[in-house]
């Protein structure tokens, strides 16, 4: 498994709740004739290989954390099987550490949508480098290089990679705050 793997699971999840409640940007899509799971608008989504996301999904399929439809061939993630990588594995298999001081998109419990989830007793808060972030504070890596420019045209799939961050990052009170809300996100069904 690689790290742009998760980064377009989540992408997937966010396109199902995103038909679930039919949001403007499905509805656009699907209103140009384009399939909002296909290889080509995920690429064009997520910055991410045509290539890139069809390994990453044969991956993915292979390993159980999704399967394909029978129906539409669409890729199907595993919300349980996903949380249960990142409650218990990612932090492992991706661990983030932080770097310089930066500009950028605020990520992990300083992202818009957790900010206000726990009071940090620090100054600074973690960002993934970006050009025209107007944020200062450490940086982090994304799990995929794209990812600062995919979230700022998905907020869903930015506070998944969020809360994904801050399990990574956090410490044993911040990452049981995370695992909460990323729960309740992930099995909302």
């Amino acid at each position: 498994m690689k790290s742009q793997d998760i980064v377009i699971l989540l992408k997937l999840v966010s396109l199902q709740e995103q038909e679930e409640h039919k949001e403007n940007e499905w509805l656009q899509l699907v209103s140009q004739g384009d399939d909002p799971y296909s290889v080509r608008n995920l690429e064009a989504s997520l910055g991410i290989s045509k290539t890139e996301i069809s390994q990453a999904i044969k991956r993915s399929t292979s390993s159980g954390i999704a399967t394909k439809d029978s129906q539409s061939g669409r890729p199907r993630p595993s919300r349980r099987n996903i949380l249960e990588f990142i409650l218990h594995g990612f932090r492992f298999v991706f661990p983030a550490n932080a770097g310089a001081m930066q500009r950028g998109i605020p990520t992990a419990f300083a992202a818009p949508m957790l900010k206000d989830l726990l009071i940090s007793g620090g100054n600074y808060i973690y960002v993934w480098p970006h050009p025209s972030g107007r944020d200062l504070g450490q940086s982090i890596d994304p799990l995929f290089k794209t990812v600062p420019e995919a979230v700022l045209r998905d907020a869903r799939l930015y506070e998944y990679l969020a809360l994904a961050d801050a399990i990574r990052l956090g410490n044993q009170r911040e990452v049981g705050v995370a695992s909460e809300h990323l729960s309740s996100r992930l099995l909302q069904k």
